[in-house]
């Protein structure tokens, strides 16, 4: 077990409790209104499941099964997809706190999130999983 892959859980893990919140709960939907992303919530949401479990998918099963060797549908490219999506949503998200003048430690969440993605995204990506 590596780095790379306990980080993938977590992270994934994080999401797709995110993603549910996003959809059920009363300070989430009060959250997105403020950030001004009222009405694209559910496809935030969305995006934040399909990532999750795009991470702890490609963690946890081994994809060889059905995969023949040049299908793009394998372990890597999906945990690099979801990672480098889930990445690209908290710049994001780091931005949009800082255009409403967030306090700096509400934008700390975002922030260590999409370094946290980053890192998965580039260790994954060049094939060398961090031990």
């Amino acid at each position: 077990m590596n780095i790379t892959f306990i980080i993938s859980l977590f992270s994934g893990i994080s999401f797709i409790v995110y993603g549910i919140t996003s959809f059920k709960s009363k300070r989430m939907i009060s959250e997105f209104q403020r950030w001004g992303y009222g009405n694209q919530r559910k496809l935030i949401g969305c995006f934040q499941l399909i990532g999750g479990a795009g991470l702890i998918f490609g963690s946890l099963f081994d994809l060889k099964v059905i995969d023949n060797g040049d299908s793009l549908f394998n372990n890597q490219n999906i945990i690099a997809a979801s990672s480098l999506i889930l990445t690209i949503m908290m710049l994001g998200a780091i931005f949009v706190r800082i255009d409403i003048k967030d306090k700096f430690i509400n934008i700390l969440p975002a922030t260590f999130y999409a370094i946290l993605n980053f890192i998965i995204f580039y260790s994954v990506f060049l094939n060398n999983p961090i031990d």
